[in-house]
């Protein structure tokens, strides 16, 4: 496993399930929904339709547990034709208000990793996602103390890394990135001439997913858990 280069300067973190637990309780959520709708459709065809809408809803809704909520809504409205009943309704707002006020379980080894890269590096946080539930999680997390900047990113692509750059007035090859997304934390970095570091969580979005050949020639590093960090400085 290769060592971090001399150059970085600013170590850039992932939020939702690279510091603390978040997919996780969208796949809980899901599976309310889908017993909430089982007399409309099948399982199969519930969670194909509530995927379509929520991607055909980001360009609106953004990323986040406020346009989730929303995209069930839509959801279950479409797959009803439009017979859902107000108490089921009300019951996917109660799922969506609870998904909010989870408490924060943090990955295991994040504080110890922060404590020890803050020695020498400046730490940021680069996350999707709505800006206040982001704000809320940082601050339940006890984690602020360890960050120089945070940013909430509408998207994760090579322009919106290139403007945090800019922001931040670093040379991309003094960025280092660590994530869990491939497709949002890791290639769009190595494309614009960072680093990265994939740390997968064991449940990851569909729309997160890549191919292998979208990434097998990338050069970036990956580890099992958080703590392995530690030994690439």
């Amino acid at each position: 496993m290769n060592k971090i280069n001399n150059c970085i300067k600013v170590i850039a973190f992932d939020a939702d399930d690279t510091l603390w637990v978040n997919e996780t309780y969208f796949r809980d959520a899901e599976s309310q929904f889908v017993k909430l709708l089982a007399q409309y459709e099948t399982h199969n065809k519930i969670d194909q339709e509530l995927f379509s809408v929520e991607i055909k809803n980001l360009s609106d809704y953004g990323y986040g547990v406020k346009g989730f909520i929303l995209s069930m809504i839509e959801c279950a409205l479409t797959l009803s034709n439009g017979q859902v009943s107000q108490k089921t309704i009300q019951t996917i707002l109660s799922i969506g208000k609870e998904m909010l006020n989870k408490p924060i379980e943090l990955i295991d080894g994040v504080e110890k990793v922060l404590q020890f890269l803050q020695k020498k590096y400046t730490l940021i946080v680069a996350t999707k996602g709505d800006l206040l539930d982001q704000e809320r999680k940082l601050e339940k997390s006890n984690l602020l103390k360890y960050f120089h900047h945070i940013e909430v990113m509408s998207d994760k692509k090579e322009k919106d890394y290139q403007k945090l750059i800019r922001h931040l007035e670093i040379q991309p090859s003094e960025l280092l990135m660590i994530g869990n997304s491939l497709k949002s934390d890791v290639l769009p970095l190595i494309e614009i001439g960072a680093s990265a570091i994939h740390v997968p969580f064991h449940t990851t979005w569909i729309h997160e997913e890549v191919s292998d050949e979208s990434h097998s020639n990338s050069n970036y590093q990956t580890i099992t858990n958080i703590k392995e960090v530690l030994t690439l400085f």
